[in-house]
């Protein structure tokens, strides 16, 4: 009896020995439309570091906002037959084609912020809702009714959510107008927002607060607004906690407040459901979320590091 406890120990160990072989020198390709995004690029970068560590090859492929370009990329990827894909951001329905390739040629998929759909692992999020609950609310409370602004980019699902919380909220409220709309072009929000909050300015001079559905329009919108000499009158709103936004909402511009998200916490959760599966087991949920914290001027000095 010894010897066969002894001798199922040992499988048990050789088991485990092969499987953690099995995981390093893993080839993991990351593929995104957005890495000149501040927080895209802090996730994917969290990733990256937490991946390397565990041996894993990691290859980043940016399309720049190019969406067909996205989708050779990813039949490209399968056809070299890499052992997982993250999709750093990016709406997975316009890629179904692809997943279902990738699902047939055995790879794993892993969304990170992107959005889910079948054919996907999980996907590494925060909840949305939530954060365009946060930031919404936050502004209607503090303008009180009024004249708001809004930049949105419907083209990311996560994004898209919180738009449509706000549109719900916005439209609860008889004493708020949106008098102005505009879809931010990606890549160069920044400067495409101030552009737009320019023109927007020369027909609503008199508007109360901007919400940006994340924080490089709400950069951008704020530039204009302080260029303008009306950073006294108007109030901005985003979502994303990236330190410039932090660094503004300090100095006292028009940003008031913006929602922190934790990107590297993402990548470090990427990492852990994706050695789940190398291991074979199955991931924890097929939606996770990071956790998140509305910023104010009250709190920012604790969210900006040097």
């Amino acid at each position: 009896m010894k010897k066969i406890i002894i001798l199922l120990m040992a499988v048990c160990l050789v088991v485990v020995f092969s499987l953690s072989l099995l995981a390093v020198g893993k080839d993991i390709a990351v593929l995104t439309p957005y890495l000149s995004s501040v927080t895209t690029n802090t996730m994917i970068e969290s990733f990256r570091e937490e991946a390397e560590k565990e041996g894993w090859e990691i290859t980043v492929y940016d399309t720049k906002g190019d969406f067909n370009e996205l989708a050779n990329r990813y039949e490209d990827i399968i056809a070299q037959g890499v052992d997982a894909i993250v999709m750093g951001m990016g709406d997975p329905n316009q890629l179904k084609k692809q997943i279902k390739m990738a699902n047939e040629a055995g790879i794993p998929v892993f969304g990170g912020d992107a959005g889910y759909i079948d054919g996907i692992q999980c996907n590494v999020t925060s909840n949305n809702y939530i954060l365009a609950a946060q930031n919404t609310s936050y502004l209607l409370d503090k303008i009180n009714g009024g004249k708001v602004v809004k930049f949105y980019h419907s083209a990311h699902p996560g994004v898209f959510k919180r738009e449509v919380v706000f549109d719900a909220i916005v439209d609860s409220r008889d004493d708020i107008e949106v008098v102005a709309e505009h879809f931010v072009q990606v890549p160069g929000p920044i400067e495409d927002a101030r552009q737009a909050m320019q023109s927007i300015l020369l027909a609503n001079p008199d508007i109360d607060a901007v919400w940006a559905a994340w924080d490089e329009p709400a950069i951008g919108a704020s530039l204009a607004i302080q260029q303008a000499g009306l950073e006294a009158d108007i109030i901005v709103f985003g979502i994303d906690g990236n330190s410039q936004a932090l660094e503004m909402i300090k100095k006292g511009s028009p940003i008031k407040a913006t929602v922190k998200q934790d990107f590297a916490a993402m990548g470090t959760i990427l990492v852990e459901q994706i050695k789940r599966v190398f291991a074979g087991k199955e991931v924890s949920d097929k939606i996770i979320y990071a956790p998140s914290i509305l910023v104010t001027e009250s709190n920012v000095e604790q969210f900006i590091t040097d």
